[in-house]
């Protein structure tokens, strides 16, 4: 297991706290294997562009602030930090809980999920509700737009998998197979095939059109919690198919589906020919897993732990880190780095070449289930 990052943190409301006049919030650095350093920033006031003016306790420094941004240091662990608040928060779409979300690739869309058992579709730009979708009898765990941003993939509680116009909230298939929730979905090349993965075990491949499973691409008896697929073109050899695939089956051919499992194990699995391509043991049940490039993975733990797995050579991990002691719940490429989010409500995003992280601040200790 990666030891602990000394790290800091801040109050997850500092950009509201600090442009009142003597606001104060609290600032702290933990040390692995030290008791934790604790100070305080307060605002001394605001300047004539609605910039507040800062200072820190003992301890800490305080480099840089704007309106969304501050710079924090401890100088004496020769440590700093860049904390940076929401630009927007849309807190009335959901009554409780968000479980998933995600954006259409033109970016003018959102869906989204909730413990309050809605299921949603959103303009972006002003939170107004386009679409309510209805169909899923339990919760929804996971859902995707498709490429074209004009249907949406969903996997619930009720083993389900669905298929649903953004337009008018309809489902256009549902998908059944699974024996158990389902806890992750991906979307195949256009959409005309679809992924998920279940607490059964079972990752299906699925005609989204018909609604019909293709293949059971891996069966196990541990739960696969998150899968994630992408072009690997002649990386690795992927295998051939033993049969001749169904002329339902699209857009499989050079695809590696990677699957993050319960049992501590991260497989890659050929798409097009089902074979076992890569299994790596971690140090811990792993919650979510990502392409950054086209030979490598992250995957993240329920220790906390984010290891990277170059596919070429997966009998050990390229780098294994981690910020937080509590689970990775998400990953996501972002640039040519990566945000993670933590079950404490954290999320980082570690700079290229560089110690350093940004943190994204506002849910205030609440686990981020999603980052896109």
């Amino acid at each position: 297991m990666a030891a602990a990052a000394t790290m800091l943190s801040i109050q997850g409301d500092w950009d509201q706290v600090l442009r009142e006049a003597e606001g104060e919030v609290w600032v702290s650095c933990k040390i692995p294997g030290k008791p934790t350093i604790r100070g305080s920033l307060t605002s001394k006031g605001i300047s004539s562009d609605e910039v507040p003016e800062v200072t820190a306790s003992e301890e800490f420094v305080v480099q840089e602030v704007t309106k969304n941004r501050i710079t924090v240091s401890c100088p004496g662990e020769n440590i700093s930090c860049t904390f940076l608040s929401p630009y927007a928060s849309f807190s009335h779409i959901h009554e409780k809980n968000v479980s998933y979300l995600d954006i259409s690739s033109g970016g003018d869309l959102g869906v989204s999920s909730s413990t309050d058992q809605t299921f949603k579709v959103w303009e972006t730009h002003n939170t107004e509700v386009k679409s309510v979708l209805e169909g899923h009898t339990r919760d929804v765990f996971s859902c995707k737009f498709f490429p074209s941003g004009q249907e949406v993939l969903s996997g619930g509680l009720d083993s389900l998998v669905k298929v649903w116009s953004v337009s008018d909230g309809s489902c256009l298939a549902t998908m059944k197979g699974h024996r158990g929730s389902i806890l992750d979905i991906a979307v195949v090349a256009d959409g005309q095939n679809v992924i998920s993965s279940g607490q059964d075990g079972t990752a299906r491949l699925w005609d989204s059109a018909q609604g019909a499973c293709i293949a059971v691409v891996d069966d196990s008896y541990s739960p696969i919690n998150a899968i994630a697929v992408a072009e690997v073109g002649n990386a690795v050899n992927l295998g051939s198919p033993k049969e001749t695939p169904s002329s339902r089956e699209v857009g499989t051919e050079g695809k590696l589906v990677v699957l993050a499992r319960e049992d501590k194990s991260l497989e890659g699995v050929s798409l097009h020919s089902r074979q076992s391509v890569f299994d790596f043991e971690g140090s811990d049940a792993f919650n979510c897993c990502t392409f950054i490039s086209s030979v490598g993975v992250l995957a993240g733990g329920l220790d906390g732990n984010i290891i990277h797995v170059d596919i070429r050579n997966p009998k050990s991990a390229v780098e294994t880190v981690s910020w937080s002691e509590t689970p990775v719940l998400s990953l996501v490429p972002f640039r040519d780095t990566y945000v993670a989010s933590y079950g404490n409500g954290t999320c980082y995003i570690p700079l290229k070449g560089s110690e350093q992280v940004l943190q994204l601040t506002g849910p205030n200790r609440q686990p981020v289930f999603q980052v896109i």
